[in-house]
C-alpha cells in the first residue's frame, strides 16, 4: 500500500523543515498558483497536531504534539565530548552518545568515537581520557551524521547543559550534511532547577548522586549520556507527583519558577 500524502509530507520533514511551496511542489506535484498550492497544503496538514508551521510557512514535525503526556514522548537523551570551546571557535566533538527513551524505558544505545580532524588539548584529554591516539582510527562526524540524524529525528533532544551539546551536533550536522533537523529541546539542569529547587547544586555528579544513579564512564560520552536518560526518567517522574503531565504545562511551570526565582533574588531586602 502506498504511503497516504500525510505520510509522505512526515516522512520529508524527517529531514528537516521544509517551506510551503516545496511541500505542494514535491508531495502533491502542484507546480500552478502559489495560494492555491499554499491552500491545499494547509488544508492537509492544518488540523494534524504532529505538524507546525512558522509565520514564514516553513513547517516542521511536531515532536511533542499538544496534551500527550511526558511519559507517553519519545526522547534523545544526547552527550558529546569535544575538544573544548564552541564550534564557532572551530571546536569539533570527540565522542557522541545518543540514548533513546521511550514510554519510561531506556530503549536503546549508541556511541562512537569521533576524529576531530584536530588537536585535543592536554586539559580535554586529562579530563575525558580521549587521546589523539584513540580518535585517529575513529570516523569523521560526516561518515556518523546520517546516523545521528536519523537516531534525534522525531524525538525531544534532552541533555545535560542541553545548549551546549546541541550547539555543537548542529554544526556537526550542518557542516556534513547541509542542514539540521529542528529540536524539541529539553535540558536536565533547567528541569532539576524548576522541579527540585532544594538541590543546592544541580551538575550531572549532584542528580546522580541525589538519585542513587552509579555513572560508569563519567566524562566520557556513553557513560554520561546513559546517567542523564536515568536523571530524565526521574525527573519526569518528578513532574508528574507535581501534577505536570504535559510538555507544554511543564514549559510554563518551568517559566513561572524562574521568574518567582528571579523576583526574589532582585527584590531588596527591608
Amino acid at each position: 500500500m502506498a504511503p497516504s500524502l500525510v505520510q509522505q509530507v512526515a516522512d520529508r520533514l524527517r529531514g528537516g523543515p521544509v517551506h510551503t511551496l516545496a511541500l505542494a511542489r514535491e508531495v502533491l506535484g502542484l507546480q500552478g498558483h502559489p495560494g492555491a498550492a499554499s491552500a491545499a497544503i494547509f488544508a492537509l496538514l492544518g488540523q494534524d497536531p504532529r505538524f507546525e508551521v512558522d509565520a514564514g510557512g516553513t513547517w516542521s514535525l511536531h515532536a511533542a504534539p499538544p496534551g500527550v503526556s511526558l511519559g507517553a514522548l519519545s526522547y534523545a537523551v544526547v552527550d558529546v565530548e569535544t575538544t573544548g570551546g564552541g564550534p564557532h571557535r572551530g571546536h569539533k566533538i570527540t565522542e557522541i552518545a545518543v540514548v533513546h527513551v521511550d514510554r519510561g524505558e531506556i530503549t536503546g544505545e549508541f556511541s562512537t568515537l569521533v576524529n576531530p580532524g584536530r588537536s585535543i588539548p592536554p586539559i580535554v584529554k586529562s579530563i575525558t581520557g580521549i587521546t589523539p591516539e584513540m580518535v585517529e582510527g575513529a570516523p569523521y562526524f560526516e561518515h556518523v551524521a546520517e546516523t545521528i540524524r536519523d537516531l534525534l529525528d522525531g524525538r525531544i533532544f534532552v541533555a545535560h547543559n542541553a545548549r551546549f551539546d546541541r550547539g555543537f551536533v548542529r554544526a556537526e550536522l550542518i557542516q556534513s550534511l547541509g542542514e539540521a533537523p529542528s529540536f524539541e529541546t529539553l535540558c536536565t539542569v533547567k528541569l532539576a532547577r524548576g522541579l527540585l529547587p532544594r538541590l543546592r547544586r544541580r551538575n550531572l555528579d549532584a542528580l546522580a548522586g541525589h538519585y542513587r544513579i552509579p555513572i560508569h564512564g563519567r566524562h566520557r560520552a556513553g557513560g554520561d549520556a546513559l546517567a542523564t536518560a536515568r536523571v530524565l526518567l526521574r525527573l519526569l517522574d518528578e513532574a508528574s507527583l507535581q501534577g505536570i503531565h504535559d510538555l507544554a504545562a511543564l514549559r510554563t511551570v518551568l517559566r513561572r519558577r524562574l521568574r518567582r526565582r528571579r523576583k526574589r533574588r532582585d527584590t531588596p531586602e527591608e
